[in-house]
């Protein structure tokens, strides 16, 4: 088993929560290649992504009691395993509307990896520390939508869009293993204490009761918009309207996302010299910058597919710079409760990426404002945010009495 403060428990956890988006990113370049393969309208397509965030978010309200209760591993194992049935029924689905269900299923399962990595670091972690860690593993995990996409172009254009599937599978098995013989328990199960299921789910009222709590959310749940306005417009955006090949669109999509590992990195280090509030500022501030860039630069090069990339680069490092640590402040308050108040996060930011991706797939047509709008709302948003609820959110890291 491997030890906590240890760099190889950090990468154990990053490969998990990067779970979830590799089974979002590889596939994003194959999207016209299903529509065409299916004679499925657009807006149809669009509802895989959304029909995965819904499973996503549906499974994170259940698993974070669960384990609270259980215990993080073998609840972990639990959700792997349903990912792995969702990704082969995903394979072998033979209408549109069996992916999007089978879909559901596999987000159901990503969702164990990811709201299980986050309360597994704050049964180990706390304060900035907490922050660090999230943010390390957002740089390991930063990897994948860079590659995840060149991948899933190269394989659309050698095998076509089911041959991804396959290899999502192998990753989620390969996760299967490495939880099972590596992975430590971290959290005493709440049966110990005599506590019911019931209770643990009626947790939830009293952590959306802390303020702390909801200011760090809508931070984090208004980053993660802007970043899903992004992937679920991004393919039919550059291979639909600016003739991008499916290998093309995976170069530029794993170019911008640079700017993630950039900010994660900068956070793990700023978070400990200047604090939760500066370094999320700065995140909210390039968000918004990049957002605003990213109108200009639609309205005067419409036609130069280049001139997205720079804007996009600063907005992916504005949500490496405050995501994890929007997360980590959500979660500070509960170290009982890390499971449960995980959960709550994750629901909610999923579903709300879901509602925005729904959104910006059913506007898509033959311009790109509807993901460029998405994408620089969501980003002023959260500066907005970070600027009227500074007073709320320091409260989670005053000392307890």
């Amino acid at each position: 088993m491997l030890s906590p403060n240890t760099f190889a428990l950090t990468a154990l956890l990053a490969l998990l929560t990067a779970l979830g988006p590799l089974a979002m990113d590889l596939y994003l370049p194959s999207l016209p290649a299903i529509a065409k393969a299916f004679a499925a309208p657009l807006a149809d397509v669009q509802l895989t992504i959304s029909s995965y965030l819904v499973g996503f978010a549906g499974g994170q309200i259940i698993y974070g009691p669960l384990s609270d209760r259980f215990g993080r591993k073998p609840v972990l194992l639990a959700a792997l395993a349903i990912f792995c049935l969702g990704t082969i029924i995903t394979f072998a689905t033979p209408t549109i509307a069996a992916l999007i269900a089978a879909r559901t299923l596999q987000g159901m399962g990503a969702a164990g990896s990811t709201v299980l990595a986050r309360a597994i670091v704050r049964d180990l972690y706390e304060g900035p520390r907490a922050g660090r860690e999230l943010s390390l593993m957002g740089a390991i995990m930063g990897v994948t939508p860079i590659v995840a996409p060149v991948i899933g172009g190269v394989t659309q254009t050698a095998f076509g869009w089911r041959f991804g599937f396959i290899l999502i599978f192998v990753a989620g098995t390969a996760a299967i293993t490495a939880v099972w013989h590596l992975l430590p328990e971290t959290a005493r199960p709440n049966a110990e204490r005599g506590e019911t299921l019931a209770e643990l789910i009626g947790s939830y009222v009293t952590i959306l009761k802390n303020r702390s709590f909801l200011a760090h959310l809508a931070i984090a749940t208004t980053t993660y918009c802007g970043l899903f306005a992004y992937i679920s417009g991004s393919s039919f955006v550059l291979q639909g309207l600016y003739g991008l090949s499916p290998f093309a669109f995976g170069l530029f999509y794993g170019v911008t996302s640079f700017g993630f590992i950039g900010g994660t990195l900068l956070a793990s280090h700023a978070v400990i010299r200047h604090g939760f509030d500066r370094t999320i500022g700065l995140g909210a501030t390039a968000l918004a910058t990049g957002g605003l860039l990213l109108i200009l630069a639609g309205a005067f090069t419409p036609t130069q597919v280049v001139a997205l990339a720079p804007p996009m680069m600063l907005y992916s490092a504005g949500i490496g710079l405050s995501l994890p640590l929007a997360l980590a402040g959500s979660l500070q308050p509960f170290p009982d409760r890390a499971g449960a108040a995980s959960s709550l996060v994750g629901a909610i930011q999923q579903t709300a990426g879901a509602i925005v991706g729904a959104i910006v797939g059913y506007l898509l047509g033959t311009t790109a404002w509807p993901m460029i709008n998405g994408i620089a709302a969501m980003g002023v948003l959260t500066l907005l945010l970070w600027m009227f609820t500074r007073k709320i959110r320091a409260r989670a890291f005053k000392p307890r009495a």
